[in-house]
């Protein structure tokens, strides 16, 4: 006799219940993943393009740049941490609670060999499903920006610059991704 599997289905509230062990939980469309903290060189890959963010949405004021851990529920079983994320403003200031992160401008993670399946299939899927203008997949391996997007299928491997030109930005952000992944790995 052949029993049914049964599989939970897990809504962001369930998160509340899980212990704070370093891990990181998310849910999507109803499935828990965990993975473990990250090393000290995706860290470090991270906040180097946390500045590079930072510095670039000081000039042109569209957005307000985050990084993991950092809670962004789409729906009650849509919840994820980005490693990086820019959100819009709310009313003319910064969001005070994650709450108040509707919508985001960009979404970008840093590749580990326990997350590349995450990262490249179901988070991709996610954002284009949840309309993210952009996404971005940082692969220290092979020291390349991965973009997707909404509107278009494809995905761009990019190993000489990235550009980002958010909605109401009046240049675009661009990163020598050469430059960047010298600093990161050779700095």
């Amino acid at each position: 006799m052949h029993m049914p599997a049964f599989r939970r289905q897990w809504t962001v509230d369930d998160l509340q219940d899980l212990p704070d062990d370093g891990q990181r939980y998310e849910v999507i469309d109803g499935e828990l993943f965990v993975t473990p903290a990250p090393a000290l060189m995706h860290q470090r890959a991270l906040g180097i393009l946390h500045r590079l963010v930072a510095d670039y949405l000081d000039r042109e004021r569209v957005g307000y740049v985050y990084f993991a851990p950092a809670d962004v529920i789409f729906s009650p079983r849509r919840g994820v941490q980005p490693d990086l994320l820019v959100a819009p403003g709310v009313d003319g200031r910064s969001p005070r609670s994650y709450a108040e992160v509707k919508r985001l401008l960009l979404a970008a993670e840093v590749l580990s060999p326990s997350t590349a399946r995450l990262d490249r299939v179901v988070k991709r899927a996610l954002y284009r499903d949840e309309g993210v203008p952009d996404f971005w997949i940082v692969d220290l391996e092979s020291r390349t920006f991965e973009r997707s997007t909404p509107a278009d299928a494809r995905i761009d491997v990019l190993d000489e610059r990235i550009e980002w030109m958010p909605a109401g930005a009046s240049a675009p952000l661009v990163i020598d991704v050469g430059a960047y992944f010298a600093e990161v790995l050779d700095g």
